[in-house]
């Protein structure tokens, strides 16, 4: 009989974060602030376009699809805002990093007055 080994992380080492990861910079956060701002904006703009109504209510319109036609709006909103489509998060972080002070991470080998 052949014993069968799988290789699997144990939970807790997907759930917990390395504790090697480095916390992300303030600029990271920035940017991750502005990509989910973007995903917002898209999305109030695909919801707003979805009212409008041409004065025809098919034979397929009906709740299931509106709730589908949702989530496919708020999946594609994720995606472009991720993949900078629209170039909103990437004007915003730009903007928004102006306003940030000059030094806000230390540097590497400095420390902070330890």
């Amino acid at each position: 009989m052949t014993a069968i080994r799988l290789d699997t992380p144990s939970v807790a080492s997907t759930t917990a974060p390395a504790a090697s990861a480095k916390p992300q910079g303030q600029r990271a956060q920035l940017a991750a602030a502005a990509k989910q701002f973007e995903a917002i904006f898209v999305r109030q703009m695909l919801a707003s376009a979805r009212k409008t109504d041409f004065g025809g209510g098919g034979p397929f319109d009906s709740e299931a699809l509106g709730t589908f036609r949702q989530m496919q709006d708020e999946r594609f909103a994720d995606i472009a805002s991720e993949r900078g489509a629209f170039g909103m998060a990437k004007m915003i972080e730009a903007r928004l990093a102006q306003m940030m002070p000059a030094s806000t991470e230390p540097q590497e080998g400095t420390t902070d007055g330890v």
